[in-house]
């Protein structure tokens, strides 16, 4: 949308990466079975610009479980505006950490 963008019709970086860490946090919980939250964020790297109108699509994989965390791949593709083309916007490795009721990690 308009309000997630610079005057050129850019989306903000920072929109596309929200909705990368919604996307492993979906993923880390449903793996862990627990609540999870975001530790750390890797080789971020921004190779396409998404535009406005374009259709974002989030794709993550579990690529390593430790004790209490998770290290999870994720791309981010957008299928351009009235087009079938799709292209890859940025990927990212995301860790996530399980924690329990009181808030603390907890095992996965």
């Amino acid at each position: 949308m308009p309000a997630d963008a610079n005057a050129a019709g850019d989306i903000f970086g920072g929109w596309v990466m929200s909705q990368m860490d919604l996307a492993c946090g979906i993923r880390a919980a449903e793996h862990a079975g627990t609540r999870v939250v975001t530790a750390a964020v890797n080789e971020m790297a921004f190779q396409k610009a998404m535009k406005i109108g374009d259709t974002l699509s989030i794709y993550t994989h579990v690529a390593k479980v430790g004790r209490t965390s998770m290290t999870l791949d994720v791309e981010a593709w957008a299928q351009r505006y009235l087009s079938s083309h799709r292209e890859i916007v940025t990927k990212a490795r995301f860790v996530m950490v399980a924690l329990d009721e009181d808030g603390k990690p907890t095992p996965v």
